[in-house]
């Protein structure tokens, strides 16, 4: 005769990663998430910075650098679903400076922002998930 053991414990660990807990929490971890990519960005914006008169334009394949805030000001997150959210830019020339024009060569700093927490976003994740496994 074989014994089992621990099958209550399992089949409440798997009941808690279906259930509304999970959803919450991993919810919550993904919006942390995008506000640390909406950081990231506005930092990589105002990163060596000059405003005003002596502002400088950045070079082609560097995130765009701080003049008027409108950019990095535009910059917001907000929650899409139950377990989803997006980081988006508001100002009118986001999408030339992110991937370039006919004119100008791209400036990106949303895809850096993203690429330099997507590891973070990962852990936050992760961390969701391991809690209410744990606290079944």
């Amino acid at each position: 005769m074989v014994k089992i053991t621990g099958q209550k414990r399992h089949s409440k660990r798997l009941k808690a990663m279906s259930g509304q807990k999970m959803i919450q929490n991993v919810g919550r971890a993904i919006f942390a998430g995008s506000d640390e990519v909406r950081v990231e960005a506005q930092h990589l914006i105002s990163q060596g910075s000059v405003q005003g008169r002596n502002h400088v334009p950045s070079r082609p394949g560097e995130p765009p650098n701080w003049d008027t805030g409108v950019l990095a000001g535009g910059i917001t997150n907000r929650k899409t679903g139950a377990v989803s959210a997006e980081t988006e830019s508001s100002a009118p020339y986001s999408l030339p400076l992110e991937i370039g024009s006919a004119k100008m060569a791209e400036r990106p700093f949303m895809r850096p922002a993203a690429k330099n927490k997507r590891r973070r976003i990962e852990l936050l994740v992760g961390s969701a998930v391991n809690i209410v496994i744990r606290r079944g």
